[in-house]
């Protein structure tokens, strides 16, 4: 089983970040932002997925597997257990289930990385999803 990959670029450069995931060798990105737009350049969903692309790396996003915006909200705020309930409680409905499912499957085949904004990955959804397919899969994951 492939390990589980997690990446937050919150204080990298699309060049450094790409690197750190060749350096892992993941084959495909899933982006679990709600909103794939980003102010920090190189970000932004095209933008990054051509550049992905364009290095060998697939790119997903799956936009129900993001944090609705009062989570979010609470996030930034650094109310992370409030943003911990917001999330777990969104992963209960059925789109977002439809892509934890889809996530998972794409796991048990290709070494993925779970992407986005937060450095600190425990402060961040995607260490809610990573858990969850770990769970699923008994994989391990690792934060890039």
């Amino acid at each position: 089983m492939n390990p589980l990959a997690t990446i937050g670029y919150e204080t990298d450069t699309q060049g450094g970040m790409i690197g750190r995931l060749k350096a892992a060798q993941v084959e495909l990105v899933v982006d679990v932002r709600a909103v794939a737009s980003s102010r920090k350049a190189g970000f932004s969903k095209t933008l990054l997925g051509n550049s992905l692309e364009a290095e060998g790396i697939g790119y997903l996003h799956l936009r129900p597997l993001g944090t609705p915006k009062a989570g979010r909200d609470a996030a930034r705020a650094g109310r992370t257990d409030e943003m911990r309930q917001i999330f777990s409680a969104h992963l209960e409905e059925p789109d977002a289930q439809v892509a934890l499912a889809q996530a998972t499957d794409l796991a048990k085949d290709k070494r993925i990385a779970l992407l986005c904004y937060e450095d600190d990955p425990a402060c961040c959804h995607r260490r809610i999803v990573a858990d969850r397919i770990r769970a699923s899969l008994k994989c391990e994951v690792v934060d890039l």
